[in-house]
């Protein structure tokens, strides 16, 4: 069985289409700025991904979470050619922390707090008429734990069409705790790269509208074909290599699909010690025979850890690499760690080619795992990347691929 996405939409820090944070990302562009949400000066990191949206420069402002998953939402069922959907159409919405930025700032009296503020329905039914909404709240996991349950609410004949989306905005709580935690901070997101040091918080909101395979007339993006999720609970904070391949050998068998039929995989790849070490052996353990293996990416560095919306995010921008057959690198990978050695990891320029089947991944604190297969509703014809920064399947296979 298959899901068709049939609407899509996202904001960051790196823009606010799908198409234009995909186009960003290939040329390498990021959205890293000076901390604008609070004062700087209280911690030693200074830098984040933040949307670039508030009225005054250095001033908070409440409920943006909420504001940008009612864009996303909006600007999704549109896409899907569902400008006025059903009032109980199902709407799952991961998130790790909800409107906890807007709790500080009404603990600090910067703002009002509404009980109702702290769900999104109240924002979704009065902004779009929609009522029967859920919050899933599975640490960075979470937008892909929506995904899996949307896909279950369709098999098991409850609905036809559900909404998933993901939205998080930057915490002064969170920030200051990995602020203590990562010392020194790191100064960029360098997943698989012996420099990491860390991640660093993003914010936005990400949307896709999901539907029966054949239930649709219109345009598809693309076609989930299974989810893997798990909870291994091996440890706290830091990924077991083992549950990770667990969740994408899940994932495998619900798509029905080999590790061949993988041609690129967007990993999770925070730029954490133990994280990165762990997506990596799941890799090198699951792709073991695969010959060549399927190429291996990461986008945090262009526009942060987005929580609990991260693995939405990766997924929209797969289908996008999918389309217009082009791949993000790796950013800034200069010395990549031994267990990366035989992955196919883009570095440099992104690779372009003719992708069909992708695998992303959401790798969570706690030991929550996800992994989505996606593929593209039509083989693509090969766009050139923004700014000629292209290379071609060949050329990343000799040259831009980490041996």
């Amino acid at each position: 069985m298959s899901w068709e996405v049939i609407g899509m939409g996202a904001v960051c820090s790196l823009g606010d289409t799908v198409a234009g944070i995909h186009g960003a990302l290939c040329a390498g562009r990021s959205g890293l700025a000076p901390l604008s949400a609070f004062d700087a000066s209280r911690y030693r990191a200074g830098s984040a991904y933040e949307v670039p949206d508030r009225a005054s420069p250095g001033v908070d402002e409440p409920l943006r979470a909420t504001r940008w998953l009612i864009r996303v939402v909006r600007e999704a069922l549109d896409d899907a050619g569902l400008p006025d959907p059903d009032p109980w159409l199902p709407v799952l919405v991961g998130t790790t922390h909800r409107e906890m930025r807007t709790a500080e700032l009404w603990w600090r009296r910067e703002a009002p707090l509404a009980p109702a503020d702290l769900h999104f329905t109240a924002a979704l039914r009065s902004a779009l008429g929609l009522h029967n909404v859920h919050t899933v709240a599975s640490a960075c996991a979470a937008s892909l734990y929506a995904l899996g349950m949307a896909a279950d609410l369709i098999a098991f004949g409850e609905t036809d069409t559900v909404v998933v989306a993901g939205t998080d905005a930057i915490t002064e709580s969170s920030f200051g705790g990995f602020d203590r935690i990562q010392y020194p901070p790191p100064d960029a997101i360098h997943a698989f790269d012996r420099s990491r040091r860390g991640m660093i918080m993003g914010e936005g909101a990400v949307a896709v509208v999901l539907r029966r395979a054949g239930a649709h007339t219109g345009r598809v993006h693309g076609r989930v074909r299974g989810v893997g999720m798990n909870c291994d609970a091996s440890h706290p904070t830091a990924p077991d290599p083992a549950g990770i391949a667990r969740a994408i050998e899940d994932a495998h068998g619900r798509a029905s699909v080999v590790p061949a039929d993988i041609d690129l995989v967007l990993v999770h790849g925070s730029g954490t010690p133990q994280s990165d070490l762990a997506e990596a052996v799941a890799l090198r353990e699951v792709f073991a025979g695969a010959d060549p293996g399927p190429h291996v990416s990461a986008i945090k560095a262009g526009m942060g850890h987005i929580s609990g919306g991260a693995g939405l995010l990766n997924l929209v921008v797969a289908l996008e690499a999918i389309r217009t057959g082009t791949l993000p690198a790796v950013s800034a990978l200069i010395d990549p760690i031994e267990e990366a050695a035989d992955l196919r990891v883009v570095s440099g320029p992104p690779a372009t080619g003719r992708f069909g089947t992708a695998q992303v991944h959401a790798v969570g604190m706690g030991g929550i795992n996800a992994v989505a297969i996606v593929e593209g509703a039509a083989r693509p014809e090969v766009a050139a990347c923004p700014e000629g920064a292209a290379q071609d399947d060949a050329a990343v296979r000799d040259e831009g691929a980490v041996r």
